[in-house]
């Protein structure tokens, strides 16, 4: 399974606003230094965060984002579904029922896919892991020094 770097960028910006724990708005501009991306890729992946409610924007030249939940409600499934969209990564299409199984009897299809099943019980299995990773416990789990990194660089670019 492959994601876009969009969920990496959303994930590392959800802890940095965690760390910088400002009540004001942090630019998209800042964000982008912060981790020396593109702003503008960058601020669609921002958007698709603020759309699913895990972040909040204000417009304007003071602007920019902030989480719009506590860490502790925001999972790991919230940003990649956020980011990459809710369809299933994979989709059985039935192929079996297709070339050399399409003059097989229909009773040699009762039970679904075995494949299809597999995978299915793969993606849950991943889906429940992410759901159960939050903000708040990468906040516990990672060096203070990261923390402390981001906010010193963030305070540094907002002078």
């Amino acid at each position: 399974m492959r994601m876009s770097e969009g969920v990496e960028w959303g994930l590392h910006c959800c802890l940095a606003l965690a760390w910088i724990g400002d009540d004001r708005p942090v630019p998209t501009a800042r964000l982008a230094e912060l981790f020396d991306l593109p702003q503008a890729y960058l601020n669609k992946r921002l958007q698709a965060l603020v759309r699913a409610g895990i972040l909040s924007s204000v417009a304007g030249a003071r602007g920019g984002f902030l989480l719009a939940r506590p860490p502790e409600k925001i999972t790991f499934l919230d940003v990649v579904t956020a980011v990459e969209g809710p369809e299933d990564p994979f989709r059985c299409t039935e192929i079996r029922q297709r070339g050399a199984g399409a003059e097989a009897p229909a009773r040699d299809f009762r039970l679904p896919c075995g494949i299809a099943t597999a995978m299915r019980r793969a993606e849950l299995a991943w889906r429940r892991e992410l759901a159960a990773q939050t903000l708040a416990h990468m906040i516990e789990v990672t060096p203070e020094t990261a923390a402390v990194r981001i906010r010193r660089h963030y305070e540094r670019l907002s002078r």
